[in-house]
């Protein structure tokens, strides 16, 4: 509880501020405590979205070298066996980066809409982006710290409530 003239902590019990001496009958205001996922989840969902954008780019980047460049590598290099797998292989890459960019851009709007369901994604996602150095790694821990705790799960459905409600 807090002094409605000076701001100074007070008990719930005192007559009397103990900085400016305001008698407090009334006078006193409590403010909310504000939960750690009430004050990341906004910036995470911006974050998720930012590293996905960079996976999707990167993605498809990669699919379109391996139909391109690497098509015609195996005739280029006169090794036909040794560089025939990479083709195939940047191309299977290439998608699967491009799928966890979906996923991401998917977490990251679930969590700016305040969905039920984005927290456990983003949790899953956090942990394969820990393998991403270093913005994925990052990234990764960041969202652990926020989403993981064994309170955190109760808080993000109270945001997510208060979120419906207004």
């Amino acid at each position: 509880m807090f002094c409605d003239r000076c701001g100074a902590t007070v008990e719930a019990d005192q007559s009397f501020c103990g900085r400016c001496g305001r008698q407090l009958a009334g006078g006193v205001i409590g403010f909310p405590r504000r939960s750690r996922v009430q004050e990341h989840v906004r910036l995470l969902g911006i974050l998720w979205l930012a590293l996905s954008a960079l996976n999707a780019v990167g993605g498809v980047v990669l699919y379109i070298l391996a139909n391109t460049l690497f098509v015609h590598l195996p005739e280029i290099s006169g090794q036909p066996a040794a560089t025939a797998w990479l083709h195939p292989f940047l191309s299977f890459v290439g998608i699967l980066v491009v799928i966890k960019a979906a996923a991401g851009f998917l977490a990251g709007w679930g969590l700016l809409q305040r969905e039920s369901w984005a927290r456990m994604l983003t949790i899953v996602l956090a942990f394969l982006a820990l393998f991403n150095i270093p913005f994925g790694t990052a990234l990764g821990i960041y969202t652990l710290w926020v989403l993981l705790p064994a309170g955190a799960d109760a808080e993000y459905e109270a945001h997510t409530r208060g979120a419906g409600a207004a």
